[in-house]
């Protein structure tokens, strides 16, 4: 009975990284039609959702982006509830790489040295995080309502700070790069909620689904995550603004698969330390997407 159960565990584990590294893919395609067709309506203005969404989906390579991307959020939603979230999110890491090729050979952007190197370090530093994970078993789907509560809202608190940014002191020349990061932060809300979602109904059926406040928060999170992502993709460049979104995104689901569901950590000296080795290297990664302040102004004074 053991056996059937652990074989079972492994099948269920195995597909649904596989289903992770298919959205990483399918979601990287989505988000370059959304930013080819964002950047030929006018500008997302928070202050007229209806208005900027109406404009957004007038565009056909936008809609097409969100058909692409409501298929990857499907394949997400499926791999989180055959396997752990921090197993789901490091799979997930692979689409960093993929980002860069498809950018060349698909989409026809350049991608430079710079930003490779940036790409790179981010996937081997969530490569590196992965590995240091120790074997889980099960799904994974409970959780701890303080937990929850104290997760989701300091992400919401840290998204919206990144939202105002350049009123916050941030640069202006970076904010569609801050908007990505948000953006993805709030993609972490919404697939933590979701996690905690795929529990509660395996619990409580549909009924439970429905009268779950984590439904709201992840509608919530997934509507001015929407909003975000769209304004960075018209105020940034596609590759730094689509792999910071990412990458926020990844850290945010390994944290919450930590802090809210209770996944291990690395349990040895060498595991944390490795563990915090990749997230240096991600946070530098991070820095290196941006061209550099300097290179953009030549060129817009080009």
């Amino acid at each position: 009975m053991d056996q059937r159960v652990s074989r079972l565990f492994t099948m269920n584990l195995d597909l649904g990284i596989l289903l992770a590294l298919a959205c990483a893919v399918v979601a990287n395609l989505g988000f370059f039609y959304k930013h080819k067709g964002a950047n030929s309506v006018p500008k997302v203005q928070p202050m007229h959702p209806l208005r900027s969404a109406r404009s957004l989906y007038s565009s056909k390579w936008f809609a097409l982006g969100m058909l692409i991307a409501t298929g990857s959020w499907g394949l997400h939603v499926a791999a989180l509830a055959l396997a752990p979230m921090s197993v789901v999110q490091v799979a997930l890491a692979a689409g960093v790489v993929f980002i860069a090729v498809m950018a060349e050979r698909i989409f026809g952007f350049e991608v430079g040295r710079r930003q490779w190197v940036g790409l790179i370090l981010t996937a081997v530093g969530l490569v590196l995080l992965g590995l240091t994970l120790p074997s889980l078993h099960g799904s994974h789907s409970h959780f701890s309502d303080v937990a929850m509560i104290s997760f989701e809202a300091g992400l919401f608190g840290l998204g919206g700070l990144l939202i105002m940014g350049p009123r916050m002191g941030g640069r202006v020349e970076h904010h569609g790069v801050m908007l990505g990061a948000a953006s993805g932060i709030l993609f972490g809300v919404s697939d933590t909620a979701i996690k905690a979602l795929t529990g509660i109904t395996g619990a409580h059926g549909l009924l439970g689904l429905v009268l779950s406040p984590w439904l709201l928060v992840a509608v919530a999170a997934s509507i001015v995550a929407f909003y975000a992502s769209a304004r960075g993709l018209q105020d940034g460049d596609a590759v730094p603004v689509i792999a910071v979104t990412g990458t926020a995104a990844n850290i945010a689901g390994i944290a919450g698969g930590i802090i809210v569901f209770g996944d291990p950590m690395a349990g040895s000296p060498l595991g944390v330390a490795v563990q915090a080795l990749a997230f240096v290297l991600v946070v530098v990664a991070s820095a290196l997407m941006p061209a550099p302040v300097r290179a953009a102004g030549v060129a817009q004074s080009a």
